[in-house]
């Protein structure tokens, strides 16, 4: 569990570190603007946005760029998106540090926050 150090809106970590992922980049960037205290809540709020935002062009790209496919392979990326979602929400809610590949260790550069 992560230690609740405090945030810059009165909520537990635990809770707005969920909140970061609930409207996925939307509420990512939300976030980001406006906790300034909590590192644990600007490091998920990071991932967030550029995880959803990632996964939203991607999708996007799909169905307008490859006719019919295009469709097939952006509901597996949706299916992915999904379950990430899920997970991490739960995670953050569980006052983990939960990185996701890749993307987990920008969010960490950006933020410039190195929790092990």
């Amino acid at each position: 569990m992560g230690v609740d150090m405090g945030t810059s809106t009165g909520l537990n970590e635990n809770v707005e570190g969920l909140l970061t992922y609930l409207l996925g980049f939307v509420t990512g960037i939300i976030f980001l603007i406006i906790e300034k205290e909590s590192q644990f809540v600007r490091f998920h709020a990071m991932q967030s946005t550029i995880t959803f935002a990632g996964l939203w062009i991607l999708s996007m790209a799909f169905v307008y760029v490859i006719p019919f496919i295009g469709f097939m392979i952006a509901w597996l990326i949706n299916v992915v998106t999904f379950i990430t979602w899920i997970v991490c929400m739960y995670k953050a809610y569980q006052g983990e540090w939960f990185k996701l590949p890749v993307v987990g260790d920008i969010a960490e550069q950006q933020i410039g926050s190195f929790h092990q």
